[in-house]
Formats: C-alpha cells, sequence, structure tokens
C-alpha cells in the first residue's frame, strides 16, 4: 500500500480529507472536506467538495465543488493511515464513470 505522494502524481490520486490546496484564481486556500460528491441540483460528479481555509464548514451555502484539474498547488496533505490508504485504493481508484441520477451517484 502506498500513500499519497509516494510515486504517485498528487493531481492523479485523490486527496485525502483534511488537505489544503490552492484552486487556480483563487484567492483562498480550500480545504478538502470530502471526495466523490455532487452538488444539489447539478449532474456532474465532482472529485472533492472543500470550505475556505482556516474557517472551516461554517456554512453549508459556501462548500465549494472542484475537480483535481482545478487545483493549482498542494499545500498539506491531510492525515492518511492504513484505513484512508486502503478506502482509496478499493473504493476511490476504482470508481469508473459516474453520474447523477435521482439525485445518486451511479
Amino acid at each position: 500500500m502506498k500513500s499519497v505522494g509516494e510515486n504517485d502524481n498528487m493531481q492523479e490520486a485523490l486527496l485525502p480529507c483534511g488537505s489544503i490546496v490552492k484552486l487556480y484564481g483563487g484567492a483562498r486556500y480550500v480545504m478538502i472536506c470530502g471526495r466523490v460528491v455532487f452538488a444539489y441540483g447539478d449532474d456532474h460528479v465532482y472529485d472533492y467538495t472543500g470550505c475556505l481555509y482556516p474557517e472551516g464548514m461554517a456554512h453549508e451555502d459556501k462548500m465549494l465543488f472542484f475537480d483535481r484539474e482545478a487545483i493549482e498547488r498542494i499545500l498539506f496533505i491531510g492525515f492518511q493511515d492504513r484505513q484512508e490508504i486502503e478506502y482509496r485504493e478499493q473504493v476511490l481508484d476504482s470508481l469508473g464513470e459516474l453520474k447523477v441520477v435521482n439525485g445518486e451517484i451511479v
């Protein structure tokens, strides 16, 4: 098992929750709070949802939805233990083409 950063392109592997990134064109840093998500009323499945750093999740209507291509720079990689690495390998890295149908990711 390998963690993000061990022989991986950081933009290819999904970052763990708690990671801090700078998005292209963004003036503030963003903390990743979720992975493989969609915004209500949107049929796009995003790689990440995040909140502004350092405030955190102060308001749910301030959540940001973005894909890994939007990340300009990784400032901090969140906590990774065996459970995180196994989850990423078994679930996240093996996901195929996803879409939203009736408010659920399929």
